[in-house]
C-alpha cells in the first residue's frame, strides 16, 4: 500500500447524504474477478444523470471527495473503496462515516476524512462555487485547509490508522513486519502440531481417512 501522508488537489462535491456503498458502486459490479475497472462503476446509476456532478468537466482530475453526512452507511462490500481509489479519489470528507467503509478505507489506503459539520458544510459550498478550490489534507498532523475558501480545521483519526496511512501499511504489510518472530515461534513447535506451512489437504486426508475407518464395519 502506498504511504500518504498529505493530499492536495480539487475536490467533488457529492450534496447528497446518507450514500450507502450500493450507491457507491452498484451490485451488478460486484462479479467482476479483477480489482481494477470499478472506477467506471462508480456512482454508476447516478451517472445516467447528465447533471450529475461527476459528468462536470469542470471536476474533472480531482482527487477528493466532499460528501455530506453519513458517507458509506450499508453492506461492507471492500468495493466501494476500489472504485472511488480507481476513479482517481485519494480522500473522502464528511462529517460522518459508516464505520464498516472508513475501516475499509484505511486498509487500502484511502484517507477518510471526518470533519465538524459547519466545516464540512462550508466546503461544499466553497467547493460548488468554485471548482478550482484546492483541498490540503495533512494526515500527519490531521488538519484541513482550503486557503484560497479561507477554511481551515483539524480532524480526528485513531493513532493506529493514521500510522497505518503515514507508513503505507496494508494488512499483509503489518503482518510480515512480525516474520521473523512468526518464523521463530513456528520453528519452536511441535513438529506433529499444524503449521503456518501445512497444507489443508493433509488434514482434509487425514480427516477422511478417520472417518473412513469409523464407518467400516466390525
Amino acid at each position: 500500500m502506498k504511504a500518504v501522508q498529505v493530499v492536495t488537489g480539487r475536490a467533488v462535491p457529492l450534496e447528497r447524504s446518507d450514500v450507502d456503498t450500493d450507491q457507491i458502486i452498484p451490485s451488478d459490479w460486484l462479479k467482476r474477478v479483477e480489482r481494477t475497472g470499478f472506477g467506471a462503476g462508480l456512482f454508476a446509476e447516478w451517472r445516467d444523470d447528465r447533471a450529475f456532478v461527476l459528468n462536470d468537466e469542470r471536476y474533472a482530475g480531482a482527487t477528493i471527495l466532499v460528501a455530506g453526512p453519513n458517507f458509506g452507511t450499508g453492506s461492507s462490500r471492500e468495493h466501494a473503496v476500489w472504485a472511488l481509489m480507481d476513479y482517481g479519489f485519494q480522500a473522502v470528507v464528511s462529517p460522518r462515516f459508516g464505520d464498516i467503509f472508513r475501516n475499509n478505507a484505511t486498509k487500502q489506503g484511502l484517507v477518510a476524512v471526518a470533519v465538524e459539520a459547519e466545516l464540512g458544510e462550508a466546503l461544499l459550498r466553497a467547493v460548488c462555487d468554485d471548482p478550482s478550490t484546492e483541498i490540503t489534507i495533512d494526515v500527519a498532523r490531521g488538519t484541513i485547509e482550503a486557503p484560497s475558501a479561507g477554511l481551515a480545521g483539524s480532524f480526528p483519526m485513531d493513532d493506529f490508522d493514521r500510522e497505518r496511512l503515514v507508513k503505507g501499511w496494508d494488512d499483509i504489510g503489518l503482518t510480515l513486519r512480525h516474520e521473523k518472530d512468526i518464523e521463530r515461534y513456528e520453528s519452536g513447535r511441535a513438529t506433529w502440531l499444524p503449521s503456518a506451512a501445512g497444507t489443508a489437504g493433509a488434514v482434509g486426508t487425514a480427516g477422511a481417512v478417520g472417518t473412513a475407518r469409523t464407518a467400516s464395519p466390525t
